[in-house]
């Protein structure tokens, strides 16, 4: 009788303890779902983000290749300019000593 009833106990208090137990690891399943489904959105929102900065970047690099093109045509523009301008003061040098010669003449005919 009294090993029934202490067998009887035993059985009570492990079917207690296996649902207290079953309780216990069905919240923490449901709690990992949770936080598991909050990282997987934000997982998707980072790479969402990340493509877009993508096509941003290639964007700007695709601008920064036309804008040193540009650069570099402004640079030979301004290389061309410059030879330009020293041809046209030596030029310019040149015609005043032939103006200043050519008054000299003048002023030793009159």
């Amino acid at each position: 009788m009294i090993a029934d009833w202490l067998v009887t106990t035993l059985f009570v208090f492990a079917i207690i303890y296996l649902l207290i137990m079953l309780n216990y690891y069905k919240t923490l399943y449901k709690r990992e779902q949770g936080l598991n489904q909050i990282k997987k959105s934000n997982i998707d929102e980072s790479k969402l983000m990340i493509r877009k900065y993508r096509i941003q970047l290639q964007r700007a690099i695709g601008n920064i290749d036309i804008l040193t093109e540009e650069l570099d045509k402004a640079k030979n523009d301004i290389k061309t300019l410059r030879a330009r301008n020293s041809q046209q003061k030596l030029e310019n040098d040149q015609l005043q000593e032939k103006i200043k010669e050519l008054e000299e003449r003048i002023e030793a005919l009159i």
